[in-house]
């Protein structure tokens, strides 16, 4: 099966992603969800630096992805039994971030 290459647009900056031929639908859904989520957090105006607005809709993300497994699932205790985020969590999260990208320099 050969991957397929797509250009695609994420908060204005051009990615090219590999794609199996029968996944594009859900390779743009994806890219969709993405950049909504980081542009949303861009435009509310506290965080301006791409990599921190990336973590923060990735977890975004992933929590409303463990919030859907856990309605499909309730008896899953991994899923179920995650908090609810809140602004302090959030705030206490970028604390950390901003200590660890200072100590060596890169988030990755």
């Amino acid at each position: 099966m050969t991957t397929q290459q797509l250009e695609v647009q994420i908060m204005g900056q051009s990615y090219i992603l590999g794609c199996p031929p029968d996944g594009e639908e859900r390779l743009l859904a994806a890219v969709h969800k993405v950049d909504a989520a980081m542009c949303k957090i861009r435009d509310a105006g506290k965080i301006k630096a791409r990599d921190r607005i990336a973590v923060l809709a990735a977890l975004n993300l992933a929590f409303d992805q463990a919030e859907l497994a856990a309605s499909i699932q309730p008896t899953s205790a991994p899923v179920a039994d995650l908090p609810q985020p809140s602004q302090e969590r959030l705030t206490k999260l970028l604390a950390r971030l901003d200590q660890i990208i200072e100590r060596d320099g890169q988030l990755i």
